[in-house]
């Protein structure tokens, strides 16, 4: 096999190892209406079910980061996915409030580094100037994969129960680690590639920056506040997205599910192909500020401007198709903070780097879904509720994208990190005559 046949499996595994993360994160929220009203809990008490599932994502997110730098990749990701798998085993047989807040707690500790340690895999395989396209085949194990797996699990939560579909998920999560432990593999691509002319950025750089330098710096600081707001909107989408649709909507659980399949097969086409676009422009000498700060802060914005629209659309299929829309073009963000940081970051810092980062912007997760069902409980009903939240979303992410436009400059980071480095203090006169 080929080293970019060998490279595009490995890209192909990471899509279903994050196809697997987030069925496991959304499965919550698929069930979330019979789960409310087996447990009798208040859209409140179901809020802190969806933000318990980050209380600890954050911190293992760093943890797992540093531990990313010293140890394979290819045996953390196996210990992940293995736990991934055991957590949803409990949830099988009948469980109280604090039981299945223990599990999605335990979930998200060990689903906190996933990503950052699934790209700095991603990146031993691929060069700056190809990583756009493979990091979002890999974030989009979260769109095309649900596509797939959510009417499945919906299926069984509405033909057999919702504890029937977390056995399931369950059994299917231990397949994986046995694909991985046959097929996976650690890259080569251990060194950063000179520059070119495309990605002046990505010219060689120094071995090691203290870590407050790398991560206190304009671009970096708007790149990850950017994939904040996006975060804020996905974890509030995870939790509450199905009994949106439900309690809303006035959508049927059935019909809910296959609804939530369908958002999630042509959202990534629209991500995909941004994210596309956004590698094009950067390969025909766009430079990087342009080809990947201006145009995903641009396409942020969008997603705000679109949720902020909502209350004041006619129909619910037109809610449904601008909210999928909205939310698919301001993804790219996802990709593009990670890609803008890795431009100037260390290799041998850039899991850690990575991993701080995204703990940042998943912390998003531990206030969204629970500020999401208090505002729900206090409006004087759902669809208030609902759009009340929708709107104050919209608005974030709209603000993160004028900052993401405005700050986001890896060429000028770069260049300033390397000057830096470079500058070496002239030695004190001599006083001996």
């Amino acid at each position: 096999m080929t080293e970019q046949r060998r490279a595009w499996l490995i890209a192909g595994l990471l899509f279903l190892f994050m196809t697997l993360n987030f069925s496991d994160k959304a499965i919550v929220g698929l069930a979330g209406v019979p789960i409310m009203k087996e447990m009798g809990l208040t859209p409140r008490q179901f809020g802190l079910v969806g933000s318990s599932f980050f209380f600890l994502f954050s911190i293992s997110a760093v943890i797992g980061g540093f531990v990313a730098n010293r140890v394979q990749t290819r045996w953390l990701l196996l210990a992940m996915a293995l736990v991934w798998a055991v957590t949803q085993l409990p949830m099988t047989g009948s469980v109280g409030f604090a039981t299945l807040l223990a599990c999605r707690i335990t979930l998200g500790a060990a689903e906190g580094p996933a990503y950052p340690v699934a790209l700095h895999s991603l990146y031993k395989w691929f060069p700056d100037r190809l990583r756009a396209v493979p990091t979002a085949l890999v974030a989009q194990g979260a769109g095309i994969g649900l596509a797939l797996t959510l009417p499945a699990i919906n299926w069984l939560i509405v033909q057999y129960s919702w504890h029937w579909a977390f056995g399931a998920l369950g059994i299917v999560g231990l397949l994986w680690p046995i694909a991985w432990l046959l097929l996976g593999a650690a890259g080569r691509l251990d060194q950063t590639a000179p520059a070119t002319v495309t990605s002046p950025s990505a010219s060689l750089q120094p071995a090691r920056i203290p870590y407050r330098r790398l991560m206190f710096n304009g671009t970096v600081l708007a790149a990850y506040f950017a994939a904040f707001t996006h975060y804020w909107a996905l974890s509030v989408g995870l939790a509450w997205g199905t009994p949106f649709l439900v309690k809303a909507l006035g959508y049927s659980q059935a019909a809910a599910g296959t609804i939530s399949g369908l958002t999630h097969g042509v959202g990534p086409i629209i991500f995909m192909a941004a994210a596309w676009y956004s590698q094009h422009l950067l390969g025909n000498g766009v430079a990087s500020r342009i080809s990947r700060g201006v145009f995903a802060g641009a396409c942020l914005g969008i997603g705000g401007l679109s949720y902020m629209a909502l209350p004041y659309l006619p129909t619910r299929e037109v809610v449904i198709v601008v909210l999928t829309l909205g939310f698919s073009v301001a993804a790219v963000i996802a990709v593009i903070s990670q890609a803008v940081v890795s431009e100037f970051v260390p290799v041998a810092q850039r899991g850690a780097v990575l991993a701080i980062g995204t703990a940042f912007v998943t912390s998003a997760g531990v206030l969204a879904p629970y500020l999401m069902g208090d505002i729900v409980e206090k409006a004087a009903n759902p669809v208030e509720g609902f759009f009340r939240g929708y709107t104050i979303i919209g608005a974030i992410m709209f603000v993160g994208g004028v900052i993401a436009m405005l700050l986001i400059r890896p060429e000028r980071e770069a260049e300033r990190l390397r000057q830096d480095e470079m500058r070496v203090p002239l030695p004190a006169p001599s006083l001996a005559r």
